[in-house]
């Protein structure tokens, strides 16, 4: 794990390395908003699954970062592949392998759309976490292997949005009930990280996958600052909501926000949280005591509804109910265009 500069061991602020990538095509070469002219911000957010895709039966397929971005962004209509795609603002991601991951995939963005590598950074929570689990459910041991370092980062156009080294926060834990441990509406909940975190060897570090992360970002055009957030719960979320220290967090849902990043959040105008919460029916207004609503109307997960993206900011309408059905991942994204 490596220090940055505020001494937390758990952020790094990753600062992109150049890759060798084919020109982008005319339709893929469009300038994001650098002027008013524009006032969009661009908002995903996806659990890329560490770009390895699980199929029902029981192989996995790894994706290449360009095909998954080609499969997940869209125009104003939310269509994929069209000359209206625009650069995105802000990407939240869940489940990457680290900085190395990391890096990589936010010079494949910046390539996209013909910019200079390091036009994209990211934030990740851990800069490279230690291995945990056994086949991840792939029957090819070499892709199941791809899974088993796992984090959350935020990647950010430097080109429309800066960030102060101030302006990051600490990561804080996900909430965890150990099993079979007695649960009354957040009764026996615990902080997930040592020493509440999976006993076994093998799971010693599962854990590092729902530290969640947090940044303020300020528009460069306008000044607006922006709060934004990645966050991923454990699997027991599902079945009780737990967001830790004897609590079911926010409305019952399984979700906290840490104090330094609260903090963050007060200071911003425009809030975007995202979030795969491993639960299904959390309710739109459930942030709405932070000015927050969530988007996206459609499962995300097979049948489920697990992933979720909250936004204080004027949001324009998604024809396909801010879900892009395409995503190569099994996880769909959701976007929110917020205009201000």
């Amino acid at each position: 794990m490596s220090f940055d500069y505020r001494s937390i061991g758990a952020i790094s602020l990753v600062a992109t390395a150049a890759l060798t990538t084919a020109a982008p095509s005319a339709a893929q070469a469009h300038e994001a908003p650098t002027t008013t002219a524009d006032r969009v911000l661009r908002v995903y957010n996806n659990n890329i699954e560490n770009l390895v895709r699980n199929n029902a039966d029981g192989s996995c397929t790894r994706i290449s970062g360009p095909d998954h971005l080609t499969s997940m962004l869209v125009d104003d209509n939310g269509k994929t592949g069209t000359s209206g795609v625009q650069a995105p603002d802000l990407l939240i991601v869940q489940q990457v392998r680290g900085t190395g991951q990391a890096t990589a995939y936010a010079d494949q963005l910046s390539a996209k759309f013909g910019y200079p590598a390091g036009t994209y950074k990211a934030i990740v929570a851990w800069d490279d976490p230690e291995v945990w689990g056994g086949t991840h459910r792939c029957s090819r041991q070499s892709l199941g292997d791809l899974k088993k370092k796992q984090t959350n980062g935020i990647l950010y156009n430097t080109r429309t949005l800066s960030l102060m080294a101030g302006d990051i926060s600490k990561y804080w834990s996900a909430g965890w009930l150990k099993p079979g441990t007695s649960y009354r509406d957040g009764a026996g909940c615990t902080l997930y990280k040592p020493p509440s975190n999976d006993a076994s060897s093998a799971d010693e570090h599962k854990w590092k996958r729902t530290s969640a992360i947090a940044a303020k970002f300020t528009v460069k055009a306008t000044g607006t600052p922006v709060f934004a957030a990645t966050m991923h719960l454990p699997e027991q979320n599902g079945a009780n909501a737990c967001a830790g220290a004897g609590s079911a967090g926010i409305a019952k849902s399984g979700i906290h926000i840490g104090a330094d990043a609260t903090s963050l959040m007060n200071a911003s105008t425009i809030r975007v949280i995202g979030i795969d919460a491993n639960r299904t029916g959390i309710a739109p207004a459930t942030l709405g005591g932070f000015g927050m609503t969530g988007y996206g109307t459609e499962a995300t997960s097979g049948s489920r509804k697990i992933d979720y993206l909250f936004v204080k900011g004027a949001v324009q309408p998604s024809s396909i109910g801010h879900t892009v059905g395409s995503t190569k991942s099994n996880h769909l994204a959701l976007y929110g265009f917020v205009t201000f």
